[in-house]
């Protein structure tokens, strides 16, 4: 009798600290922030990690696993259907927002979200209707469709913040609408529209739409001087309009110029947005870290230009002289006269390098000065590029706050969504 019950007692003693777990594993988490730096890769990272002036990378620390990035028909996916995975949990082809390959409408994690009463928001540094944003609220056959796409995005979206203001706008008024004003459908549904970065600043506004240009936001290098607001700035607005609802939220934040960057071979660009990046991480973390309630997940969608640390049979680095760049290659090939004689000054002005001959005349006979730029200060930061577009590799995953350890390991892109379902008690069966 003794025994049987000093086994019992054991027996009970050790099922409670299980159970506690238990309870604790089962508490869906409140909120979440997808923050996906577009077209970063490992070697970005490792890039990065040399370039910054003070300390490590602020996800160094977090690296819990890897993504997949291939899409339905291609090894090498496009924003669009690496976003359409990523929100949705069904791989499309290439082009299409929110549609499977079949033609079927798909429900996003940010719809899940909504229907459970959580609110909603998307910020980007492009177009608020460009790929990746567009994938989290809209359904289209292709990404073009960006008529389409801008209503689509004010039906599903608390707070949009962004480029593309001609996109919302009727032809009359230079945009791109038939015969819709989508700001003026938004001021009537209850949005507060604002276009100016001291406005946003201000705002205590809980639905929000701020398109801060015509098109896309301009390059980091040059954000400040067009007086729009940072990644982080419009990143620490959308958090301020989103905990407001009692229910949660769901933030989807895109450093999307990294991937224009890559296009480029922009090395000092790429940095530069990475830089800005990492500062908008920073305000999602303090948030996280504050509020403890808050999941945040750092992934991009796919590599763009397949950035390498050392180059041409080098084994070195010399990306720290990318810091005293000032503008894009691009910018640069603007001020430069109409037989780039000039070359010498624009990149002593703005790039602080001092040309070689040879350079200066790979630039003055250039046929496209931007690329030539471009490829002598990657070549001077020892930094490798394979390609112009997008590549099949395998992007960095990174986590925090509670259920963090849920996306350890080699997930695809399809498996993000679901997780991030499970980890907010959400049913999002696929």
């Amino acid at each position: 009798m003794t025994t049987r019950i000093l086994l019992l007692v054991i027996v009970m003693i050790c099922s409670l600290p299980t159970a506690g777990i238990a309870t604790e594993r089962e508490i869906p988490v409140k909120n979440v922030i997808v923050m996906i730096p577009d077209g970063f890769s490992t070697g970005h990272a490792t890039n990065y990690r040399l370039y910054k002036q003070n300390g490590a990378p602020v996800w160094d620390d977090l690296l819990v696993g890897a993504m997949r990035t291939n899409s339905a028909d291609s090894a090498v996916t496009d924003s669009a259907a690496a976003a359409t995975a990523m929100a949705t949990g069904v791989k499309t082809v290439n082009g299409r927002i929110g549609i499977s390959p079949k033609g079927k409408k798909l429900q996003t994690i940010l719809e899940v979200a909504k229907e459970e009463g959580k609110a909603t928001g998307l910020v980007a540094t492009l177009t608020v209707t460009h790929a990746t944003p567009a994938a989290f609220a809209a359904k289209v056959d292709s990404r073009s469709q960006k008529e389409i796409i801008a209503p689509q995005l004010i039906d599903n979206v608390d707070v949009l913040l962004g480029g593309g203001k001609t996109h919302f706008l009727p032809i009359a008024n230079g945009g791109i609408q038939q015969n819709r004003n989508v700001i003026n459908e938004a001021k009537k549904a209850g949005f507060t529209f604002v276009d100016k970065k001291e406005e946003l600043l201000t705002t205590d506004a809980t639905k929000l739409l701020g398109l801060f240009s015509d098109e896309e936001l301009a390059p980091e290098f040059e954000r400040e001087t067009q007086e729009q607001p940072s990644l982080s700035e419009m990143t620490e607005v959308a958090l301020s309009a989103l905990q407001q609802n009692e229910e949660g939220f769901f933030l989807m934040v895109e450093g999307s110029q990294i991937d224009w960057a890559g296009h480029d071979n922009d090395a000092a660009w790429a940095m530069k947005e990475i830089e800005a990046f990492e500062e908008a991480v920073m305000k999602a973390l303090d948030f996280a870290k504050t509020d403890g309630n808050t999941l945040v997940i750092i992934v991009s969608d796919h590599d763009n230009g397949g950035m390498s640390v050392g180059a041409d049979g080098r084994y070195a680095s010399n990306i720290k002289m990318l810091r005293d760049v000032k503008a894009t290659g691009e910018f640069m090939a603007e001020q430069l006269s109409k037989n780039h004689e000039n070359a010498k000054v624009v990149l002593e002005t703005y790039a602080n390098v001092k040309l070689t001959n040879t350079e200066y005349s790979q630039i003055v006979n250039a046929s496209d000065p931007t690329d030539e730029i471009n490829a002598i200060l990657s070549e001077r930061a020892i930094v490798g590029w394979t390609s112009t577009v997008h590549t099949g590799e395998d992007v960095p995953l990174y986590a925090f706050g509670p259920k963090a350890n849920l996306f350890s390991g080699n997930i695809d892109n399809t498996d993000l969504p679901k997780i991030i379902a499970r980890a907010m008690g959400m049913s999002f069966e696929r």
